[in-house]
């Protein structure tokens, strides 16, 4: 099943999310990565295909994962922590612009973080499918980043020297060089 997760089904999933932890007498803590913190604290995409996050408790989370899916019609995997193996060892959360809940405290990696890592990724897209030029450029013009240098150190701030491939490098002199990016 392809979905799109856009900002009204990922409040409605996370407010099901927290009301199922609340039953269970239950705190929880989710970090929000990639498109879904984009949508959520920058309002800056229309939609992703899944929430990747990282979350404790792990096994009540995933529990009300799978509830949630069947309940909303969802994929089973819809919110997932396939991100945590892009996790860098210097973390650096906040949780500025996410949504309150009661018993699920909801946080995202700081813009700089997030900068990192879709630089990281460097996913440039195809037909039908987005990329992570328009997300570093949002990111860039929330930072104040105004050229390459200044985000690859940004970039070497979260992730060592060994993790910096010439795609991520490449991308990112295109981006400078496009007119768009101005």
């Amino acid at each position: 099943m392809s979905s799109k997760f856009d900002r009204e089904i990922i409040l409605k999933a996370l407010a099901l999310l927290d009301d199922f932890l609340r039953k269970q007498d239950t705190i929880g803590e989710i970090c929000i990565f990639g498109g879904a913190a984009m949508i959520l604290a920058f309002d800056a995409r229309f939609a992703t295909r899944d929430v990747d996050a990282i979350f404790v408790p792990k096994d009540r989370v995933n529990s009300a994962i799978l509830a949630i899916a069947a309940q909303l019609s969802l994929p089973a995997d819809w919110l997932n922590d396939g991100v945590k193996g892009f996790v860098s060892d210097n973390e650096d959360y906040t949780a500025e612009d996410m949504p309150v809940f009661e018993n699920l405290r909801v946080i995202r990696p700081s813009a700089r973080y997030l900068l990192a890592m879709k630089c990281l990724a460097s996913r440039v897209g195809g037909y039908g499918e987005r990329g992570d030029i328009s997300d570093i450029k949002i990111l860039c013009q929330h930072i104040g980043c105004d050229s390459p240098e200044k985000v690859m150190d940004i970039v070497l701030e979260y992730y060592p020297p060994a993790q910096i491939y010439a795609k991520m490098q490449f991308l990112i002199q295109e981006i400078f060089q496009s007119p768009q990016s101005s």
